[in-house]
């Protein structure tokens, strides 16, 4: 579970130039243990309701609550960007795609869809949705102590469009059938 070796050290300069006694030292490319990885989908958008109309289902998606995500990296090393440490975490879980930066939000957009389907005219369902991902790391380089940390992020910011007589997968899918279908259909009672 250890990912990036390899280290790059150099001393911390003082105000004439030279080396701080005692001073820590900025290490940049150090390796890191992941533990502690979890995953968690969490609703971020639901419409009030799908119109069928002009031979299409469209709604507007509006946020569920005023939580907006954010990334976060508690304690980064000293030399290492917040960014670093999040790449470092995609390279560990070996993502498709980047994970999100810290200069990434979400949770609060709105949303106007508009879906021209070829298929007998149902009813559908449809969220947004984030897949948070946290872990906890621990950063070795050179002779410096290691470095405690933690990271919060996402790898996919989306959600879903299906049909009422599908049954709904994770929790955000769930809650979306709930709302948006007939009682009895497979969206909502899982068959």
């Amino acid at each position: 579970m250890v990912m990036l070796g390899t280290a790059g050290c150099g001393a911390v300069a003082g105000d004439d130039g030279r080396s701080a006694a005692g001073a820590a030292t900025i290490c940049a490319h150090g390796t890191y243990t992941w533990s502690g990885v979890r995953h968690e989908e969490r609703l971020t958008g639901l419409p009030d309701r799908i119109t069928y109309t002009d031979g299409g289902y469209q709604g507007v998606i509006e946020p569920v609550s005023d939580t907006v995500y954010r990334p976060t990296v508690t304690h980064p090393p000293q030399g290492v960007t917040p960014a670093r440490v999040i790449k470092a975490l995609g390279a560990h879980l070996e993502t498709e795609n980047p994970l999100a930066g810290p200069s990434e939000t979400a949770g609060q957009e709105k949303t106007e869809f508009f879906d021209e389907l070829g298929e007998p005219r149902q009813r559908y369902y449809t969220w947004e949705s984030v897949d948070l991902i946290e872990a906890d790391f621990t950063y070795t380089c050179g002779l410096n102590p290691p470095v405690h940390g933690h990271v919060r992020t996402w790898d996919t910011y989306g959600g879903g469009f299906l049909p009422c007589s599908e049954p709904s997968e994770g929790i955000p899918a769930k809650v979306a059938a709930v709302k948006l279908c007939p009682a009895g259909s497979p969206a909502v009672t899982g068959v």
